[in-house]
C-alpha cells in the first residue's frame, strides 16, 4: 500500500489583519499591523490597553439558521465563519463527498471565555434561576468542533484538542495523521480563539505577560527585540482543508501546497516557561523533518512561535539552533504575531495560513518592530520589510503553556 500524501487544498482566517486570505496576506507583506486600543470593553482600569482585534465581523451570515449565532460563543463564530471560508475556497462541493470520512479537528486554547465571564456575572447580579441554558454549551471548548461538524453535516473523525498555543498545530497534526493512517479522507483542522475579556486580559497582566507599550500599540509588539516586554493579546480563527491526496485529485482541487510533516513534543518543566536550552521544542522540529523526510539545509523559511516575550524568543532561538545545526543561520525565520498579535489557541492555523503563502508567492513576511536585536536572538529574522525568495520548504512552530511543543511543515507540491 502507497504512503498516503495529504495536501492542503483551502484556507480561511479570520484575523486582526484581514478577514479573508487576501487582506490578511497583503497586510503581512506590508507589514501592516493589527495592534490598537482595544474596543470589546472599556480597558481604562486596566493595566494592558492594547490587543488585536477582528474587526467588522458578523458572524449570522455564516451559519445556515442566524439564530443559531446567538447561542454560540465568539470562538465558535469565528470557527464557523472560518471554515465556511475554507470550504468555499477549497472548491468542496458538500453534495458530492463522503461526509462519513470528512472529519473535524480544531480547539481553542481558553474556549467561551466571555460566555462564562457574562453568565457568572448574571449568577452573582441575578441569582442562579437566571442563567442562561446555554452556559456550559457556549462555554466549552469541543463546542466548536462540533458546531462546525452540526453546520457542514461532517460525520467522520471529530475531536477537540486543547494544548493551549499549541492547539492549532496539534490539531492540524492530528489530523495529518488520521488522513495517512486511513481513518479520515478530509479535515476542516485548525483553531479558533476570542479572549479579549476582563479576565482574559487581567490573568495574563497579572502573570506580567502582555506588553504595556499602551501608547505604542502598533510597536507593542516586538519579537526578538532587546526592548520586548511582553506579548499582545489576539483573536480570531484559521482554518484548512486538508485531503488525501487522491482524495483531492480526484474531485479536481486546486492543491496549495504538501502538509508533509508534524512533530510534538513536551517540555515536563514548568507550567508557563519553556525549557531554558529550548530542547523539548527542538525535538518537535526534528520529528517533523523526520516525518517530512527533510534535512536542515531543506528549510527554506520559518515562522517562528515568537511571541515577543523576554524568555519565549531566546529559548525559541535555541530551539531552532539546536534543531537546524549551523543551517539556522542560513535560514531565514519570522514572527508574523509582530503585526497579529498573539492568537493563542489559533496562532498556529493562521500562521500556518502565512507559510502556505510564503511558498506560494515567494514573499517571506517581516518581523516588524525589530530595531535593537537581542544579543541571544542572533538569527535571520527579516527585519523591517518583507523579502523575496523562493520557498520550497517552510515550518511553522507553536509552543503553548503546559510545555507543549508543535511544528508542522509544508512543502511546495509536487508529483
Amino acid at each position: 500500500m502507497s504512503e498516503r500524501r495529504v495536501v492542503i487544498t483551502g484556507m480561511g482566517v479570520f484575523s486582526p489583519v484581514g478577514n479573508d486570505i487576501p487582506t490578511f496576506w497583503e497586510s503581512l507583506k506590508e507589514g501592516r499591523s493589527g495592534i490598537r486600543r482595544y474596543e470589546a470593553f472599556d480597558s481604562d482600569i486596566y493595566e494592558c490597553k492594547i490587543a488585536g482585534e477582528v474587526e467588522g465581523f458578523s458572524p449570522a451570515q455564516y451559519f445556515k439558521n442566524p439564530k443559531s449565532a446567538k447561542r454560540t460563543d465568539r470562538f465558535t463564530q469565528f470557527a464557523v465563519a472560518a471554515s465556511k471560508m475554507a470550504l468555499d475556497d477549497a472548491g468542496v462541493d458538500l453534495d458530492k463527498i463522503d461526509r462519513n470520512r470528512f472529519g473535524v479537528m480544531m480547539g481553542s486554547g481558553i474556549g467561551g471565555l466571555k460566555s462564562m465571564e457574562d453568565e457568572c456575572r448574571r449568577l452573582f447580579e441575578r441569582g442562579p434561576t437566571r442563567v442562561s441554558p446555554f452556559t456550559i454549551a457556549m462555554m466549552i471548548s469541543n463546542m466548536a468542533s462540533g458546531i462546525v461538524s452540526m453546520e457542514f453535516d461532517l460525520r467522520g473523525p471529530n475531536m477537540c484538542i486543547v494544548t493551549a498555543c499549541a492547539t492549532a498545530n496539534n490539531s492540524l497534526g492530528e489530523a495529518w495523521r488520521i488522513i495517512k493512517f486511513g481513518d479520515a479522507d478530509a479535515f476542516l483542522a485548525g483553531g479558533c480563539e476570542a479572549t479579549i475579556t476582563p479576565l482574559g486580559i487581567s490573568g495574563f497582566a497579572a502573570m506580567k505577560a502582555l506588553s504595556l507599550r499602551n501608547d505604542e500599540p502598533t510597536e507593542a509588539c516586538r519579537p526578538f527585540d532587546r526592548d520586548r516586554d511582553g506579548f499582545i493579546m489576539g483573536e480570531g480563527a484559521g482554518i484548512m482543508v486538508i485531503e488525501e491526496l487522491e482524495h483531492a485529485k480526484r474531485r479536481g482541487a486546486r492543491i496549495y501546497c504538501e502538509l508533509a510533516g508534524y512533530g510534538c513534543s513536551a517540555d515536563a518543566y514548568h507550567m508557563t516557561a519553556p525549557l531554558p536550552d529550548g530542547e523539548g521544542a527542538a525535538r518537535a522540529m526534528q520529528v517533523a523533518m523526520n516525518h517530512a523526510k527533510v534535512n536542515p539545509e531543506d528549510i527554506d523559511y520559518i515562522n517562528a512561535h515568537a511571541t515577543s516575550t523576554p524568555i519565549g524568543d531566546v529559548c525559541e532561538t535555541k530551539a531552532i539552533k539546536l534543531a537546524l545545526g549551523a543551517q539556522a543561520y542560513k535560514t531565514p525565520v519570522s514572527s508574523t504575531k509582530s503585526m497579529t498579535g498573539h492568537l493563542l489557541g489559533a496562532a498556529g492555523g493562521v500562521e500556518l495560513a502565512a507559510s502556505v503563502m510564503v511558498i506560494r508567492d515567494g514573499v517571506i513576511p517581516p518581523t516588524t518592530n525589530l530595531e535593537n536585536p537581542d544579543p541571544e536572538c542572533d538569527l535571520d529574522y527579516v527585519p523591517g520589510t518583507a523579502r523575496e525568495a523562493k520557498v520550497r520548504v517552510a515550518m511553522s512552530n507553536s509552543f503553548g503553556f503546559g510545555g507543549h511543543n508543535a511544528t508542522l511543515i509544508a512543502k511546495e507540491f509536487s508529483e
